[in-house]
């Protein structure tokens, strides 16, 4: 990848582990096995507390003070708290008070992926026009082999394009709301950053070591100083979601072109973030009328002596289905059979009342147009009766051998290894170089800063926006109100696949009767 100007002379901390951020690299040949342990953060004694009626926020506030602490957040619809600055004996003492369960928060980051080599980002060609009516017509359309397997571009012909009443929450990153496909679809008014503090080895000191002391920044700290709306994505991931979901066909096309999406901010630029943050990211999305929303976000926990944690997470998703707000999350990374995990809890397909999305995609560039393009992504989870659909995420063939694609080319090289799923690069995307002294690390903007980029990823965080991407285009021919009905319509109308990787793989056009 090309390094640019250094951002600021500022070290960071390591990664909790095993949580790196999905492929914006090549992949290897290993994946690495789901952590199925809890995290906990000590980090200002931070708890989640799950009040146990309604209106206790009075007495909760008191007695969280008693203890040394403070009430940071409080949802009186789903009766969801966070409190900080307490001692885990105080956090005991609050548990046996009446008031409500206590557990202690813990980290949680963009699911494992696999790394070699990093793909360059790629200009979009100069003479680019808006194709939001056509968006076959974007300038780097011909890379989308995603959008083609699931016939998107015969629901576009058909006038079925969405609808700007529609609204799709995307809980991430952030999103670059100013990117050449993205600028005029975001609802800025809705944005909102949970990422007001730095979660990193300041909260878990067993985490990888590609970030150095001092901790970095919180990213709304980083925006600020940047003069960027505090939804501004630092690290990519959030703006290539949604890219999938609603682009304007500038430079690549999105399932639709004309869905609003807002951003909300449970992730930093180093892809982690924490329980109590997504948890309260999703009931933000639900009361800012969300029709869908869209979490490529994840992990896993055991079931044994976390129903604390079990409970909280039902509560929250309960509360969104109350709301009617579609949830589709990615299925994850870890290539494991979620059917079969024994005491192991899949953050979030095995929440109530959610979509979850595995990944397909053609191993190499000659599989492209074929039927080997519905090829189980090797990194992609699975289970018959865990996962609901399949959506192309990208792909890579055993051993992994360079092949001809679209992309493949002078400015790319003339060989790659991975179908990747294309976005618009975050113009404030963010790398950590260690320092010349071996401790400290810088921050750089990459050559994504010029503004005119698009950069590739694979993973089921990819998948997982396509479908919700077809939930919007369904919403806006259906109606509002009923995510099941779409959800059942989903299911039910994609085309045969392996099933273990849901009952289908979606097909736009079937689903919407073309």
């Amino acid at each position: 990848m090309n390094l640019r100007t250094t951002f600021l002379a500022l070290s960071s901390a390591s990664l909790f582990a095993g949580c790196n951020p999905d492929a914006t690299v090549a992949p290897t040949k290993t994946v690495k096995a789901p952590s199925f342990a809890i995290s906990e953060s000590p980090r200002g004694g931070r708890y989640i507390v799950l009040t146990s009626r309604p209106g206790a926020i009075k007495d909760l506030s008191a007695r969280v003070a008693s203890l040394g602490g403070k009430v940071d957040s409080y949802h009186e619809g789903a009766g969801l708290a966070v409190v900080s600055g307490i001692s885990a004996a105080a956090a005991a003492q609050l548990g046996a008070s009446g008031l409500g369960s206590v557990q202690a928060d813990f980290q949680i980051g963009l699911d494992a992926q696999l790394q070699s080599g990093t793909p360059e980002a790629l200009e979009v060609a100069s003479d680019a026009t808006q194709s939001q009516t056509n968006p076959a017509l974007a300038s780097r359309y011909a890379f989308q082999w995603n959008m083609r397997l699931i016939h998107a571009q015969d629901a576009w012909a058909a006038g079925k394009l969405g609808s700007s009443n529609v609204r799709v929450a995307i809980i991430d990153t952030g999103l670059d709301y100013d990117a050449p496909d993205l600028n005029g679809l975001v609802d800025l008014q809705s944005d909102t950053s949970f990422m007001n503090h730095f979660v990193g080895v300041e909260d878990d000191t067993t985490t990888v070591e590609d970030e150095y002391t001092p901790i970095i920044p919180s990213d709304d700290t980083l925006n600020t100083l940047l003069g960027r709306n505090v939804i501004n994505d630092l690290n990519g991931h959030g703006t290539n979601v949604a890219n999938q979901i609603s682009s304007k066909g500038v430079g690549l096309a999105g399932v639709t072109s004309r869905t609003t999406i807002f951003g909300v901010k449970v992730l930093g630029a180093n892809g982690y973030g924490s329980v109590s943050d997504i948890l309260n990211g999703v009931l933000w999305a639900a009361d800012h009328n969300a029709d869908v929303a869209n979490m490529s976000l994840g992990g896993g926990f055991s079931k044994a002596g976390n129903g604390q944690a079990l409970s909280i997470i039902n509560r929250v998703f309960n509360y969104a289905r109350k709301k009617r707000m579609l949830i589709v999350v990615a299925a994850g990374n870890s290539s494991v059979d979620l059917q079969h995990i024994g005491n192991g809890y899949a953050t979030y397909c095995d929440a109530p009342h959610v979509i979850c999305v595995s990944s397909v995609g053609p191993r190499t560039g000659a599989d492209l147009g074929t039927s080997h393009e519905d090829e189980p992504s090797f990194f992609s989870n699975f289970g018959r009766s865990s996962v609901d659909v399949a959506a192309p995420g990208g792909n890579a063939a055993n051993g992994f051998p360079f092949s001809v694609w679209p992309w493949t080319g002078t400015a790319f090289g003339p060989n790659d290894v991975a179908s990747w799923v294309w976005g618009d690069c975050a113009k404030q995307k963010l790398v950590i170089k260690k320092n010349a002294d071996g401790v400290h690390g810088d921050l750089f903007f990459t050559a994504c800063s010029l503004g005119n980029r698009i950069f590739p990823y694979i993973g089921t965080s990819q998948a997982s926006p396509h479908v919700a991407g077809l939930a919007a285009l369904l919403i806006a021919e259906k109606g509002k109100g009923n995510p099941e009905a779409i959800k059942s319509m989903i299911q039910r109308s994609g085309d045969n696949i392996d099933p273990s990787l849901g009952r289908s793989r979606i097909n736009v056009a079937r689903t919407l009767g073309l």
